[in-house]
């Protein structure tokens, strides 16, 4: 892949066996980000687990102090007085069978959905398609919920879902590239704690193996997780 001229100067300056502390990571991190657009920050986690087993998989949600800085698309599948509760917490769509179909047909422009328990013998249908994109509501991610409201506006504000990969992988946005140093580094600690306390007792050896932060459009820096570790509240 080609890259551009400001990812390789900022690649070059990169050391790729050192784990940097956080600010000197995230200077690389705007340095190495698009000067057009306003980047993703994203984190990258390679974590001792082995998701083949079940007691060694990692998922759930994260509220970030200071959010993603993206809008969110929320679908709600409800009913009853549900709908009207989904649309004032500010659902962008809120529906039943209808939205069920469209989904089938192919649309997807939502980036979480939420169902009331009720319905999910409804979006149970659509497992195939909103798997994969891990858009499938669950309870333990706390998407599937009579308190509709409530979930649509952590969403909103800024909840996001982990999931280990098959090689124990997990990638998260933690921020905007306009977002200041200090708020970039409240939701990467908050997101390190999070995956601290959610260590699996079953895992064996080093947890945690390899820990990076990039912007979407530059190289990934390494950090010192454990140093890190010690500022988490």
């Amino acid at each position: 892949m080609k890259r551009g001229k400001n990812y390789n100067s900022v690649a070059e300056k990169v050391d790729h066996m050192k784990r940097y502390d956080l600010p000197a990571a995230l200077k690389l991190v705007e340095e190495g980000a698009a000067k057009q657009t306003d980047d993703t920050v994203e984190l990258a986690a390679r974590l001792g687990v082995d998701p083949r087993h079940a007691d060694q998989q990692m998922r759930g949600t994260i509220s970030l102090p200071h959010g993603t800085g993206k809008k969110v698309r929320v679908l709600v599948f409800a009913k009853g007085e549900k709908v009207t509760e989904a649309e004032e917490a500010g659902a962008d769509f809120v529906g039943g069978e209808e939205y069920a179909k469209k989904i089938q047909e192919g649309w997807m422009d939502v980036d979480a959905i939420i169902s009331t328990p009720d319905m999910m013998r409804e979006v149970g249908k659509l497992g195939r398609v909103l798997g994969p994109r891990g858009l499938m509501p669950n309870p333990k991610s706390g998407t599937v919920t009579f308190e509709v409201g409530k979930a649509v506006k952590e969403v909103k504000a800024g909840r996001i879902q982990y999931r280990t990969d098959k090689t124990g992988n997990i990638h998260v946005p933690v921020g905007k590239v306009s977002f200041s140093e200090e708020q970039l580094a409240d939701n990467i600690r908050t997101v390190l704690g999070e995956f601290n306390r959610g260590k699996p007792a079953a895992a064996k050896g080093t947890f945690w193996r390899n820990v990076s932060i990039s912007s979407t459009m530059g190289p990934g820096v390494r950090i010192d997780v454990l140093a890190e570790l010690l500022n988490v509240t």
